[in-house]
């Protein structure tokens, strides 16, 4: 694997840490993997965008899934996530999860994290959207990312763990061999370092979240956008599934020209009994699908959309009157919280609701142990594609999926570790070796990191444009999406990145800072995204084509992976099954091969063999 030679348009760092591990995000995924980290004695450093109780971590309502219920298994918590995932799984992957899931929740419990129990002290648990059994653990009644934000928080500064708060990663550093070296970043203002320096390690875990800023109207914070993927493709790796943004149904309606963060309902809301209806009061989820209005979010938030589009409405609305004052209080008191502020009082009214882009199912490509296609790059949460959510994620999987992999990254990690250690015993003595000697070193090195020889530097793209981005892709590859809507998305993202080199033309060129290092990751992630949604024509899980309404297994029941060149142009594989791909797929590559702006690929004869 090479890398691309982007790089972001950014000052040459000036100052650097050493580090065995340096994490990215301070997420659930970034801080339980930074802990394993550091319990395995690796020296770990943690750089966040904002403070460490800032991601996305803290904004999940509803809980953590896992089979920690009576009668409940792990083959039932698999098989709901494969049906959620429209045959787009890789099972393995989820087998593991869903197997090591229970575990891992009461490691955290045992982190510090307090959950929901009832008066005989057994964990409270829910129902969400796809699931046939209560497997939703809970805290705070709908505050439980901000519980396990808290336990985890505490934990990192318990154990003294090195951090950078309000630091935006810029870049990956990559040795002559193309294997990680560390990153660049810039420190906003605030913390130890200001300005652009780097942090130095053979490993990096990148743990940044989604980005559902790509989007005008988002249930993810502002610090979402799409950084890691972004980081990711310029480095040469490669990401799959980007299609796949999941539109969460139930997001308070604020007006159609509201933008940016908007309040959550949780799904769990429907979970203990709440009714989707009409203006007229009409449960339009009757007949829809078995669970109703717990059906996996795809299908709830397409019914909503087809209600809404037959009765020229701008929402649905959310019935929950029939719960009480005392339920809501105790029960959901951040969303009644949320909902009174903004003058809607859910004891008395329904509240109006409509789908906004929530979670992104695709992402940076990992095998089972976290590894991306560049050696010493690791992804997990958000930001990386597991193969466990398919073409559409299971409700409250991600708390889980974000803790099973960061803790299978850092064994990885440390496996690594010690057979380096290992083997430079056996060359010489441990005072004399590679591995004893980093370990002794200070942790501020001597020399900052050189230029990558071959480094094209990024034509940044103005902040101004950055709500630009967002209206084009809200209307051209939002809940319904067409190759005309599409098409119409592509062209204008192309407008805009072809204005960025044009520094002759309208506008002048954008000057190195945070607003425009974000802007330039949000239109690289937009445009990544809207080539793999216009070559995937077929409507699967939460990717739908209102032009190719039905679902193709024939032709359709594999995965896009997807590249940069280095001329920043996308380039999209189609693997030659559902199987998901190892992340090394070797010389051989039997799946055909197009270019975003060519007509799509053509899929390969159903005999066509794995890639290897």
């Amino acid at each position: 694997m090479t890398g691309t030679g982007i790089r972001l348009t950014a000052p040459a760092p000036g100052w650097a840490i050493d580090a065995d591990v340096v994490v990215v995000g301070s997420g659930v995924a970034g801080l339980t993997a930074a802990l394993r980290c550091t319990a395995a004695g690796l020296r770990t450093v943690v750089v966040t965008k904002a403070r460490l109780d800032d991601g996305s971590t803290r904004w999940a309502q509803g809980g953590i899934a896992a089979a920690l219920g009576e009668g409940d298994t792990p083959e039932q918590h698999l098989a709901d996530t494969l049906v959620a995932g429209a045959g787009l799984c890789d099972e393995e992957a989820v087998r593991a999860l869903v197997t090591e899931g229970p575990a891992a929740v009461r490691r955290l419990i045992g982190t510090g994290a307090h959950f929901d129990t009832s008066a005989t002290g057994e964990l409270q648990l829910t129902r969400e959207g796809g699931h046939h059994r209560r497997r939703i653990a809970h805290a705070g009644g709908d505050a439980t990312g901000a519980e396990i934000s808290r336990a985890l928080v505490e934990a990192v500064r318990d154990a003294a763990l090195r951090t950078v708060e309000n630091a935006l990663v810029l870049d990956l550093l990559t040795d002559e061999h193309g294997h990680t070296s560390g990153v660049t970043l810039h420190v906003m203002g605030e913390g130890q370092h200001d300005g652009v320096g780097a942090v130095r390690a053979p490993a990096v875990i990148l743990a940044t979240g989604g980005m559902g800023q790509v989007f005008s109207a988002t249930t993810n914070p502002a610090v979402s956008t799409g950084d890691g993927v972004a980081l990711a493709l310029r480095a040469g790796a490669e990401v799959s599934d980007l299609e796949f943004v999941q539109f969460h149904p139930t997001v308070l309606f604020l007006g159609t020209g509201a933008e940016g963060q908007q309040p959550l309902v949780s799904e769990a809301v429907r979970g203990e009994g709440a009714h989707l209806v009409d203006a007229d009061g009409v449960r339009f989820m009757l007949g829809q699908h078995e669970l109703a209005e717990l059906a996996p979010r795809d299908i709830v938030a397409k019914a909503i959309m087809r209600r809404m589009l037959e009765q020229g409405a701008e929402h649905m609305y959310l019935d929950a009157r029939h719960f009480g004052a005392a339920m809501w209080e105790t029960r959901f008191p951040t969303i009644l919280a949320a909902c009174r502020a903004h003058g809607i009082d859910p004891v008395t009214e329904p509240i109006p609701v409509a789908p906004a882009a929530h979670y992104a199912s695709g992402g940076v490509r990992t095998d089972l142990r976290g590894r991306t296609t560049v050696p010493g790059l690791y992804a997990c949460g958000e930001v990386a594609c597991t193969g466990v959510h398919g073409a559409n994620r299971l409700a409250s999987n991600s708390l889980l999926e974000g803790l099973v992999f960061a803790e299978r990254i850092a064994a990885d990690i440390a496996a690594a570790e010690t057979a380096a250690e290992t083997a430079d015993i056996a060359a010489d003595s441990v005072a004399d070796s590679p591995t004893a000697s980093r370990r002794a070193a200070t942790p501020e090195p001597a020399a900052l990191p050189a230029e990558p020889a071959g480094t094209v530097p990024l034509p940044l793209i103005a902040p101004e444009a950055r709500a630009g981005i967002q209206r084009i892709m809200s209307e051209g590859a939002g809940v319904l999406r067409s190759a005309g809507s599409l098409g119409t998305a592509a062209a204008a993202l192309e407008t805009v990145y072809e204005q960025a080199q044009d520094h002759d033309g309208p506008g002048k060129a954008a000057v190195p800072g945070v607003e425009s290092w974000e802007t330039s990751n949000l239109l690289c992630v937009a445009r990544v995204l809207v080539a793999a949604a216009l070559e995937r024509e077929e409507t699967r899980g939460c990717h739908w084509r209102e032009d190719r309404p039905e679902r193709d297994d024939a032709d359709w029941a594999r995965h896009l992976v997807i590249t940069l060149t280095p001329d920043r142009r996308p380039v999209l594989r189609r693997t030659a099954t559902a199987a998901f791909p190892p992340v090394d797929p070797g010389p051989a590559d039997p799946a055909p091969v197009s270019h975003a702006a060519s007509s799509p690929a053509t899929p390969p004869p159903a005999d066509a063999p794995r890639e290897p």
